[in-house]
């Protein structure tokens, strides 16, 4: 276990030798922790090496102009200048939080930006506000569409996070694939196989290998295969893409930038970066925001009475094992892969930091 303050002042360190202002890798820092805090592993410190060879290949800019280059009183597109999307996202969410606030919702989709790390993050920053929030990415093509072997889309997540009163608030992150791939990237690290309807290999027939997208597999969407509904996950992943790029100007589909640095960026690309997309709605625009929390609490309490099979744990309630697992790992400490700790130590040679 590695204590939460020195993975914090780690990776904040790092942001900074990276040319970020000091604001910047204070907020870029918090958004990238916080997925190891809530056990979302493969989000989390694991990915910093790979913010930091983007950088070195020119395609972070570690002091962006961020902007608005089109707005309506609800609405706008944001140009994240190549930013860390670490950054861009919150400062994108915070001007949907003061659209919400002067018109009652506010809606805005990013262009030029990179990876953004949780969805969850982005969202849960409505809650403070009495809003509900919502937050989309786009992602690097590494998922088959329904009866296709061709990499069209990406893990694609969306989150929703809504208030609550006594109860803790409803979050939902989750990709439109069966597995995001950081869970694929867990398997690799550990040597372990993956699930059935996780993966499909080249021709396009199902497979548990965890390294198949080495080879020419892809990732499956929600659902698995036909039977099991996966166009239904092609459908979900369609719209956060759509939404964040076709409406904003970023790449989409097949032309989004891979994350990893030493991948070719897609030729004739058509648009600019990764794209985003964010919402905020003022619960007063329904009904009294006490009102509705109050009713919040009550469907929360009922789902969590809800009678379990025979066998089977306790209904969860979506944001509850994020919740439960941030307060563990802030008293005893965030695990960390052994491969992961290693590309840690790479990065602090790097840099000329101690890990």
């Amino acid at each position: 276990m590695y204590e939460f303050e020195k993975v914090r002042d780690f990776t904040n360190n790092v942001f900074l030798k990276m040319g970020c202002s000091a604001s910047d890798a204070e907020l870029a820092t918090k958004v990238l922790v916080s997925a190891d805090l809530r056990g979302i592993d493969s989000h989390g410190v694991a990915r910093l090496i790979g913010y930091v060879r983007l950088w070195e290949t020119g395609r972070i800019n570690s002091t962006p102009n961020i902007k608005l280059v089109h707005e309506t009183p609800s609405t706008g597109v944001i140009d994240g200048d190549s930013g860390l999307g670490l950054v861009v996202a919150p400062k994108a969410m915070e001007t949907v939080i003061k659209k919400a606030k002067n018109v009652g919702s506010g809606w805005i989709s990013v262009k030029n930006s990179n990876h953004y790390g949780i969805a969850g993050y982005h969202a849960m920053m409505a809650l403070e506000h009495d809003m509900i929030g919502m937050s989309m990415t786009n992602a690097s093509p590494l998922v088959a569409p329904t009866f296709s072997t061709e990499r069209m889309l990406g893990t694609n997540p969306i989150a929703v996070a809504i208030p609550a009163d006594k109860q803790p608030p409803f979050v939902a992150d989750f990709a439109t694939t069966t597995a995001a791939n950081g869970k694929l990237e867990i398997l690799q690290r550990k040597g372990e196989e993956a699930p059935m309807g996780w993966i499909q290999n080249k021709e396009g027939h199902q497979t548990t290998n965890a390294h198949e997208l080495k080879e020419g597999g892809a990732l499956l969407p929600l659902g698995g295969d036909r039977v099991h509904s996966s166009h239904k996950g092609f459908c979900l992943g369609s719209i956060v893409d759509i939404f964040s790029a076709v409406f904003s100007g970023a790449n989409y589909g097949p032309w989004v930038p891979p994350f990893v640095s030493f991948l070719p960026m897609p030729e004739d690309p058509v648009g600019e970066g990764i794209g985003h997309f964010f919402g905020a709605m003022r619960i007063d625009g329904f009904r009294p925001a006490e009102e509705f929390k109050l009713h919040m609490d009550t469907w929360i309490q009922r789902f969590r009475e809800a009678k379990s099979a025979e066998g089977m744990p306790d209904v969860v309630i979506p944001g509850d094992p994020e919740r439960l697992s941030e307060i563990e790992r802030l008293k005893n400490g965030i695990p960390l892969n052994d491969k992961v700790v290693l590309d840690l130590k790479e990065v602090a040679k790097k840099f000329e930091l101690s890990f």
